[in-house]
């Protein structure tokens, strides 16, 4: 499994830019556009692939995983305050 795996990739249609978004939290913010939804997931996840690497290679850690079994509640708690 690649490391970019572990992390949420999100990709949102943004009104007021008219196209799609995406984003990869604890990664990167937006940070790729398109009017192809399928067009701007493929980029995400290659400038998430290319961010990882550069993270590996100044010997830092990687950030916490964001992807993974209960993101779903983990998000609806964070959502409704609970901890």
């Amino acid at each position: 499994m690649k490391d970019s795996a572990r992390y949420v990739k999100l990709i949102e249609w943004w009104d007021e830019d008219g196209c799609f978004v995406g984003q990869c939290p604890g990664i990167i913010g937006p940070c790729c556009h398109g009017d192809d939804e399928t067009a701007v997931y493929a980029q995400l996840c290659q400038i998430v692939d290319e961010w990882i690497e550069i993270i590996k290679s100044e010997g830092e850690p990687l950030p916490p995983p964001t992807a993974g079994r209960g993101l779903a509640e983990r998000i609806l708690a964070e959502v409704n305050g609970v901890r």
